[in-house]
């Protein structure tokens, strides 16, 4: 029952909220008035069902790292759930991975907006985590620069609200949709432009490379957004769970900080 209406609640979340904001808005120029008392409580409930309600309580489908190489949590469901702080786009479970650089690399210069191309994740391989069948590909949207330190995090806060405005398409950016079957789809985002070496329809192994990391989107700088849903619309999906395994093994999701460093680094004639 738990879960029955935790999918119930992924499907209506973002409509609902997207709904009453905009309704509440038209009062300027469409000169209608929402009384405060029912104004207040909609905005609330809807905002509490788009961002604290509806977690999926399921057995953690085992899935092989869809990186190689030395990969640091920034947020991780084995920290919190949900990771993101938020149920909605079904990533209750989902996990930020940036590319660790190697010891004695030099790290990206400071600045309000790098280019993604200084990053050393940038272009890196970007694996299928599991067998199954491409349901989408999108990689026509830019890499922009970075959105790091104080003052870019809240520009790319104030963006993140236009790009919900315009759908879960930029929101999430240059993506793969993979149905891995049983109603269970895998989610690559944030993903290189014009990267992915496959098409909708194709059929791909765990570990084939599928594409490249970028930083497309609601994306601060390249890294790869990572998660399992039950749809394969982030709108309407519900989060589930996963662990990482390589080999049948366990591998453990890392925890928010940690380094997920399951395989040897990737050839330096894979990158970008």
């Amino acid at each position: 029952m738990e879960s029955t209406m935790a999918r119930l609640a992924a499907r209506v979340r973002v409509p609902l909220l997207i709904l009453v904001t905009l309704t509440l808005v038209g009062q300027l120029p469409f000169g209608y008035d929402v009384p405060w008392w029912v104004a207040g409580p909609a905005l609330l409930g809807a905002f509490a069902l788009y961002a604290w309600v509806g977690r999926v309580c399921a057995e953690p489908l085992p899935v092989e790292p869809p990186v190689r190489g030395s990969w640091r949590a920034v947020n991780s469901p084995a920290s919190r759930v949900p990771s993101h702080g938020l149920h909605a786009y079904g990533q209750t479970y989902a996990i930020d991975l940036v590319f660790a650089s190697p010891a004695g690399a030099p790290a990206p210069g400071s600045g309000f907006a790098r280019r993604a191309s200084d990053f050393p994740g940038f272009g890196q391989p970007i694996l299928a985590a599991a067998p199954g069948r491409v349901v989408r590909v999108r990689q026509g949207q830019r890499d922009h620069r970075s959105r790091t330190g104080l003052a870019g995090l809240a520009y790319l806060l104030v963006e993140g609200m236009f790009r919900e405005l315009l759908g879960a398409g930029r929101v999430v950016g240059n993506h793969i949709v993979v149905d891995l079957g049983a109603g269970r789809y895998a989610l690559y985002a944030h993903l290189k432009r014009h990267s992915a070496s496959v098409r909708a329809g194709d059929v791909v192994e765990a570990g084939q490379e599928i594409a490249r990391c970028g930083n497309s989107g609601n994306s601060s700088e390249p890294h790869l957004h990572f998660q399992i849903m039950d749809r394969p619309s982030p709108t309407f999906a519900a989060g589930l769970p996963f662990r990482f395994v390589a080999g049948g093994a366990a591998v453990g999701t890392p925890r928010t900080g940690e380094l997920l460093t399951d395989a040897p680094p990737a050839p330096s004639t894979l990158l970008a």
